[in-house]
């Protein structure tokens, strides 16, 4: 029988308060630093390695997360949630995002049949309809192909399929799975549909329209703007599009779609990008083979995740000196920073992952906590992010902790050499770089000029980003983010603090306003 504590009560935090702090900048100098980095280094999955170095610990802070990582029951709370227990307790639902990936315990029976013979039954079923598409059995009712999937949907619908597809689109070109190419329409304002709609040949696409529930306003607003457009073009617009939802939603048995494909309530929009809602999309654009793929490398490391020893658990052990960055050190904040163009949106979606799951100031039972939850994450692709806001990583008023993300070989194979160094080398180079400089700083007279150091960072390192080494990050900072949660004694998987604005616009929309609403709504002409 697990308990679940607050982050407080636990004999190993308070041990942690005590623990000596680590000079960064002293311990990452010269020899040290060099035996730093061979030693603090733990292998994931896909050939990744997680270095974590020139973060502010040693082996007596690791020795009091290790503790931490027992009082709280990390491994067993796992467990529970994928052999079913019902841990979402806002919501009184099972957690099953791992499922569509694979087993890895027990079977879970719920809504009458196997969960994970549902996930995989949808998978290929995605699998022979983006297969029918490719080979022009499914065409537009000229009997031509269909080249262009857009993807409709907001949140997670959007911020994790739109980031895989961005991540793995040069690659699927330069090893010939490059299929279709996709485009994803998410905001409500009419001019994000309305790009969109002006950059693709409405006859050649299919739209996959993506909402659990079939009443999601943006998506269901945006539906109505793709259908207009295919109808001004004298097309049917059932013939072009298909869904992504629940099997109890309105559009689960609709005709006004070719197909429909299934999703459950036990998988937030933000942990969705391994079931059909990422699915649909990146199989029609990669193809299922592709996709399959990605999910392998999701599996291997969730299987990581299951490890009790926390210095073989990357995912685990990247928790849990966040949470000692957080709780203990006081740093409010976190910076993701791939140096892969690849990964372009990968920040954006790790933002809606973390902040959406752990933003949260009750604990799981509905009481108030007394200590930090969630950091508040942003980030850039490097070299992009140091013209930009590293300035105030290096010398401002604040200690950031920095998550990077690195990769030895690019994706397209082109490169070219300049001043005796390839564009890629040109890459790698800032980013070790930039761990150092972080991490030791450098003294100066001249004080606009002196940096202090102990900024601190992890980096994972891989040799190239494929559709193995994709799944196993996004797996990696899923797994992350829940162990957090875990710690924190939290609800991840919902997400209530969406929902008061939701409602608000609807009523304003029914012009059922009064006070500062109605002056506001005033304002903006509703």
């Amino acid at each position: 029988m697990i308990t679940w504590k607050n982050l407080d009560t636990v004999d190993a935090y308070q041990e942690l308060l005590k623990v000596a702090r680590v000079n960064l900048a002293e311990v990452m100098s010269g020899e040290n630093g060099a035996e730093r980095v061979k030693k603090y280094s733990v292998p994931m999955t896909e050939g990744l390695v997680y270095n974590y170095a020139a973060k502010q610990i040693d082996d007596v802070v690791l020795a009091a997360l290790a503790k931490l990582a027992e009082e709280t029951e990390l491994t067993e709370k796992f467990e529970a949630l994928y052999n079913g227990e019902v841990v979402n307790t806002g919501e009184k639902r099972l957690v099953l995002h791992h499922m569509t990936r694979g087993q890895l315990g027990d079977a879970v029976i719920a809504d009458g049949g196997d969960k994970r013979t549902f996930y995989t039954d949808q998978q290929k079923k995605i699998a022979v309809f983006a297969n029918k598409v490719h080979n022009g059995e499914i065409t537009n009712a000229a009997g031509e192909k269909f080249t262009t999937v857009v993807q409709i949907g907001i949140g997670g619908s959007d911020l994790g399929p739109r980031a895989m597809y961005l991540a793995l689109e040069n690659w699927a070109k330069v090893n010939n799975t490059f299929k279709m190419e996709a485009k994803f329409i998410s905001n409500v304002d009419p001019d994000d549909a309305a790009a969109v709609l002006n950059t693709i040949d409405v006859a050649h696409s299919l739209f996959v329209l993506v909402s659990k529930s079939g009443t999601t306003l943006e998506t269901l607003t945006n539906e109505s703007f793709v259908k207009d457009a295919l109808k001004n073009a004298g097309l049917d617009p059932a013939k072009h599009m298909i869904a992504v939802t629940s099997e109890t939603s309105p559009l689960a048995k609709s005709d006004d779609y070719l197909e429909a494909f299934f999703m459950d309530d036990y998988i937030g929009g933000r942990y969705s990008s391994t079931s059909a809602v990422g699915g649909a999309v990146l199989s029609l654009a990669f193809g299922p083979e592709v996709f399959a793929q990605f999910l392998e490398g999701a599996a291997e490391a969730d299987k990581t995740a299951k490890n009790k020893d926390l210095l073989a658990n990357p995912a685990m052990l990247d928790a849990l000196i966040g949470v000692y960055e957080r709780n203990v050190l006081g740093y409010q904040n976190t910076a993701v920073l791939p140096y892969s163009q690849g990964l372009s949106r990968f920040p954006a979606h790790l933002q809606q992952l973390d902040m959406e799951s752990n933003g949260k100031s009750v604990n799981r039972f509905g009481e108030p906590v007394d200590y930090p939850t969630g950091p508040v994450i942003f980030g850039e692709p490097g070299t992009n992010g140091q013209h930009s806001f590293y300035q105030l990583l290096h010398q401002g008023t604040d200690i950031v902790p920095l998550q990077f993300v690195g990769f030895r070989n690019n994706q397209m194979c082109r490169d070219v050499l300049i001043q005796d160094s390839t564009s890629q080398q040109k890459l790698c180079a800032n980013v070790a770089a930039q761990i150092v400089a972080f991490a030791c700083g450098k003294s100066d007279e001249d004080r606009n000029k002196n940096f202090e150091g102990g900024r601190p960072s992890s980096i994972i390192i891989g040799d190239q980003l494929n559709p193995k080494t994709l799944g196993a990050l996004l797996a990696h900072f899923e797994n992350k983010v829940m162990f957090q949660g875990f710690v924190w004694n939290i609800n991840s998987f919902d997400q209530e603090g969406v929902q008061l604005g939701k409602v608000l616009a609807k009523r304003v929309l029914a012009h059922e306003t009064d006070g500062a609403l109605k002056v506001y709504s005033d304002l903006l002409n509703i």
